[in-house]
């Protein structure tokens, strides 16, 4: 097993895969982490991921590990969706990237997965990109406008002023309804998505996604093992071991077909 710190253009990133497979065209998964964390807190999706021949990709997202500015959390928390927007113009880049590099060919098949923002991330990247094959959003939101809004009424309600006009405010949630994938799930098209919850999360709140879920799953009648919801009813904000496993072998799984 090989990880190694590379920079793909101006994202750095740890590439792992297994050493007989350095140049093979084997399935990818792209794996995002949370709000506040980097690349190297997810070694063990990748390790999974690799263990079963895929080749896996972890990038810092903007703002953060590598890339991290002198930043305290409620000047990063204000430009969350800054941050989420660019990571999802940054995993077209780095499929861009698998191209140039030869690591992809046309049928060469590649997963998206993520935990918190990671997830909120691949849930914005399936609605946009059609490319993605299989996904795995752990505590991840599917709703960008109910998320932005009960951000910002959060930050109100603590007596906080945003930094935004009206005007600004609703342009910003007119952006993000173009990622939104509860107002466009036809994007979903059949795609392979795994979802993992804990009922207790006090970050990102179950319900929102769990009801997703639940309008959408009628789509994958024909085959509901495409279409999983994982629940943990006495998890919070942090991923099961048991999670973890079920969202890797999932994404290998579906990538490996």
């Amino acid at each position: 097993m090989k990880v190694v710190n590379e920079r793909w253009g101006n994202i750095p990133l740890l590439h792992v895969y297994r050493e007989s497979e350095i140049e093979k065209q084997v399935p990818v998964v792209i794996f995002l982490h949370g709000f506040t964390s980097a690349k190297e807190h997810n070694l063990h999706y990748a390790y999974q991921l690799a263990e079963k021949g895929l080749r896996v990709l972890l990038p810092d997202a903007h703002l953060h590990g590598e890339r991290q500015k002198s930043l305290d959390e409620v000047e990063l928390s204000l430009r969350f969706w800054e941050i989420t927007l660019t990571s999802i113009e940054e995993v077209n880049l780095l499929r861009g990237e698998l191209v140039e590099r030869n690591l992809i060919g046309n049928d060469t098949k590649i997963g998206l997965a993520g935990t918190s923002m990671g997830g909120i991330v691949t849930l914005g990247c399936l609605n946009v990109y059609p490319w993605i094959d299989t996904t795995a959003v752990m505590m991840g939101s599917p709703s960008y406008v109910h998320l932005a809004k009960a951000q910002m009424s959060q930050y109100e309600a603590r007596g906080f002023k945003l930094p935004i006009t009206d005007a600004e405010r609703k342009k910003m949630l007119a952006t993000l309804s173009g990622f939104d994938i509860t107002l466009n799930p036809d994007a979903l098209n059949g795609r392979p998505v795994f979802f993992w919850h804990g009922k207790e999360d006090n970050v990102v709140q179950y319900e929102p996604t769990f009801n997703f879920y639940n309008s959408q799953k009628k789509l994958y009648d024909h085959d509901p093992q495409r279409f999983q919801f994982m629940t943990d009813k006495t998890a919070s904000h942090a991923v099961s071991r048991k999670g973890m496993l079920a969202a890797t072998d999932f994404v290998a799984h579906y990538l490996s077909l």
